[in-house]
């Protein structure tokens, strides 16, 4: 979960590009899924099409 926040904390990526990338690194819906649930990570929509970036609360987790 930590390198997931953290790889998102670089820039918002892409939904595609996220789970392109997550794919093979770790099973990505648990990953995605857990984030999400938790709020550490949130969807938004965007000319380039939906993003994915850290909520507060994502920053906090790896702020501690």
């Amino acid at each position: 979960m930590r390198q997931f926040l953290e790889w998102l904390q670089v820039r918002p990526r892409t939904y595609t590009e996220t789970m392109d990338a997550w794919r093979t690194s770790c099973p990505r819906l648990a990953v995605w899924e857990d984030a999400h649930e938790a709020g550490f990570v949130r969807l938004t929509s965007s000319e380039d099409g939906a993003l994915v970036a850290l909520t507060d609360s994502g920053r906090r987790v790896l702020a501690a």
